[in-house]
């Protein structure tokens, strides 16, 4: 942020209203937020799984948990995962884009979650139709097999 700050600040003269374009950048650039501390896991306790496909750019999941700190319920944050979509995967429909990344949530977060409850928050609202769909799609079959694993232990919303 600050390297095209510097850019753009260079070519300032030549851009109409430039300061008030940059001035939206430079609030964001300065904003005076710590990024949220990260909390050790209670495998006692339930899991939060937030996971969404970003517009055909890429995958996120945050997974939290709510624990008792200063005597106050607080959720934290354990961990967060990204990836940017492969090629081939960004030509998945959303159906598709859901079921491949709430496998590849649970498949690099299975040390977390085997044996617990996690609740799975999402976006897509026809998920849950999703796993019990009957599908020759080769992709689709696999990953509802891979999600069913998890399937006792996990509530989808």
């Amino acid at each position: 942020m600050q390297s095209f700050l510097g850019f753009s600040t260079y070519y300032r003269n030549h851009i109409r209203h430039s300061s008030h374009i940059a001035s939206s950048l430079y609030k964001l650039f300065l904003k005076d937020e710590d990024a949220p501390v990260l909390i050790l896991p209670d495998f006692k306790l339930l899991f939060n799984l937030y996971i969404d496909a970003a517009c055909s750019q890429g995958l996120e999941a945050a997974l939290h948990q709510r624990q008792i700190v200063d005597d106050e319920p607080k959720e934290g944050v354990i961990c967060y995962i990204s990836r940017k979509l492969k090629d081939s995967e960004a030509r998945y429909g959303a159906t598709q884009t859901e079921c491949l990344f709430l496998v590849w949530a649970l498949k690099n977060l299975h040390y977390f979650m085997e044996g617990a409850v996690v609740k799975v928050y999402t976006d897509f609202t026809a998920f849950k139709s999703v796993l019990s769909m009957k599908t020759t799609n080769r992709h689709m079959l696999r990953w509802q097999i891979d999600i069913q694993e998890y399937g006792g232990n996990m509530n989808i919303i």
